[in-house]
């Protein structure tokens, strides 16, 4: 079975938010192909238009409309709609909308990408739904369409059939989550490999996040341990009391963990910390002793070594560069 991908695009848009998607379903056929695992192409990508032919996006490349929105009737499994400058222009554009609700009724899923949201919010489809968007248009988001539930700090949200994603690289982190719902989280994880993405950012991540290069492991107890672990950094988090929590032995634990994960216990919770600590040297003015302490990181020395082998710069110069308020505390 192939299964048709489209992604709703005009003028003006942003160019990531329409190939880094295309491009993750694109790899996946062809990594399924490749290795035996599917004959033909399990997906086949297209781009709707407003018209078919060549249009410019919002950085002044041309991409090129397969079709025009006008001539797609049914058949579609998957449509996304990206986002960009030229929302403000087509989101109200009356036929487009009557065609985004037709197809809402038809299609497997609908998604948007970025400022794409506005599209799905002007048709009336987030209606009372949990939604997200770039994250410096969260707040228009929500004035403008006030019966949306905005997730200003979201990667993407899931509701039903239609899913919204953050800025630009966010659309990729969604594309590999609806591959792996299609063909599991291994294919994923090795068109993430080849993209040399992560597998993938968990949707309720921080859109700032960067720094949780580790994965997930795909069974309980485990996955719930290590949300137990991203709530309670400054808990204690030694192997002996983690493998408590899940009823193994130390030596198990640590053996199973590894595996299931991709990294150690302790690599994985210095993970933690360290974006932990990072988020709050960029929001708030606690000194760095107090961060030490919130994060469960030590002392300011440890706190900057964690630092320097994870970001390559020490804590104060992440400040220095990153903290909103000018006069936040001083340290190593």
């Amino acid at each position: 079975m192939t299964r048709r991908i489209a992604m709703l695009a005009y003028p003006d848009v942003q160019v990531l938010d329409v190939t880094g998607p295309l491009e993750v379903f694109a790899r996946t056929s062809r990594w399924l192909r490749d290795n035996g695992k599917h004959k033909g192409d399990a997906y086949r990508i297209e781009i709707v238009g407003l018209k078919r032919g060549v249009f410019r996006a919002s950085s002044g490349l041309r991409l090129h409309a397969d079709r025009s929105f006008g001539e797609v009737r049914r058949g579609l499994d998957t449509l996304l709609i990206a986002g960009g400058i030229g929302t403000r222009r087509y989101c109200e554009h009356p036929p487009l909308m009557r065609w985004i609700r037709r197809q809402a009724g038809w299609v497997r899923r609908l998604a948007s990408v970025c400022t794409g949201a506005f599209f799905l919010a002007e048709a009336g489809l987030l209606k009372g739904r949990r939604a997200t968007t770039h994250w410096s248009w969260c707040a228009r988001l929500a004035r403008r369409y006030p019966d949306v539930r905005v997730e200003p700090d979201t990667i993407f949200v899931r509701e039903g059939s239609i899913y919204t994603s953050a800025g630009v690289t966010a659309g990729m982190d969604l594309a590999l989550a609806l591959v792996e719902e299609d063909h599991g989280r291994e294919v994923a994880l090795h068109v993430a490999r080849e993209l040399v993405l992560f597998l993938r950012r968990p949707g309720g991540q921080s859109q700032f996040s960067a720094q949780l290069a580790v994965q997930f492991a795909e069974r309980e107890p485990l996955r719930e341990l290590q949300a137990y672990i991203l709530e309670h950094p400054r808990a204690d988090l030694s192997v002996e009391t983690l493998a408590g929590r899940v009823r193994m032995s130390p030596r198990n634990f640590a053996r199973v963990f590894t595996r299931e994960v991709g990294t150690t216990p302790a690599r994985f919770i210095t993970s933690v910390r360290v974006e932990t600590a990072r988020r709050l040297l960029e929001e708030s003015s606690d000194d760095l002793r107090a961060i030490c302490d919130l994060t469960g990181l030590g002392s300011t020395e440890s706190m900057r070594r964690a630092f320097l082998r994870t970001l390559g710069i020490p804590p104060s110069r992440y400040r220095e560069r990153f903290n909103r308020h000018p006069h936040s505390g001083a340290g190593a």
